[in-house]
């Protein structure tokens, strides 16, 4: 409340605090129209993680069963092979909703195995690794999904502190403010009224003329 120590004096003050009271309940408005906004993009990237944490759930399952298969076809030595890879690479491309920084939809770059390394085992250990990359893409996907929708909730805590600072604090302080300028006003308007109509203070510049007698 710092800026209302300095508030102009006199009427040039009362036009200042309603200024600022307008803008101030204005952005209040404002701020709450985004919470609603934000509301919906909550709700949709809500039901986005979920779709990917099933998506993932799912193709995680399908991978460790199509492993354990591929581990009592091939054995334990030519799965130990296949896993000779170079790591995947990530991609994700970054948007901006209502202001807020958010992952878009990643992609995964599977690497190709190594020319000097040996092929795969059979079709069982095929599958497998194929289930893998369907299953690393699909938790990628969440955790995109679930960044996004941390980074919503996270401006939307944000915004409400800001609304409550507003309404609880900034606007009651500038109402205050703008009434006691206003009572201030009205009292000294009213004495100088009165020390016109008492003849103590000429009421205007031709009653103050040299010779002039008071009414």
């Amino acid at each position: 409340m710092n800026a209302l120590r300095h508030v102009p004096v006199g009427r040039s003050g009362l036009l200042w605090l309603r200024h600022r009271l307008e803008v101030t309940r204005h952005g209040s408005s404002v701020l709450r129209r985004k919470l609603t906004l934000l509301a919906a993009e909550r709700d949709r990237l809500k039901r986005r993680r979920a779709q990917t944490v099933t998506d993932w759930t799912a193709a995680d399952a399908t991978a460790r069963g199509r492993l354990e298969r591929a581990t009592l076809l091939d054995g334990l030595e030519a799965v130990e092979a296949a896993a000779e890879v170079p790591p995947a690479e990530v991609a994700v491309p970054w948007t901006a909703v209502m202001g807020v920084r958010c992952p878009g939809e990643p992609s995964v770059l599977m690497p190709q195995r190594l020319p000097q390394l040996p092929a795969p085992g059979g079709a069982a250990l095929c599958e497998a690794e194929e289930a893998y990359r369907g299953a690393a893409l699909a938790a990628v996907r969440h955790a995109a999904a679930d960044a996004a929708l941390a980074a919503v909730e996270a401006e939307m805590a944000a915004t409400r502190r800001r609304v409550r600072a507003l309404d609880r604090h900034w606007i009651p302080a500038l109402e205050a403010a703008l009434a006691a300028r206003t009572l201030q006003l009205a009292e000294l308007e009213a004495a100088d009224l009165s020390r016109r109509r008492s003849g103590r203070l000429p009421a205007s510049p031709e009653d103050s003329a040299p010779g002039r007698e008071p009414p």
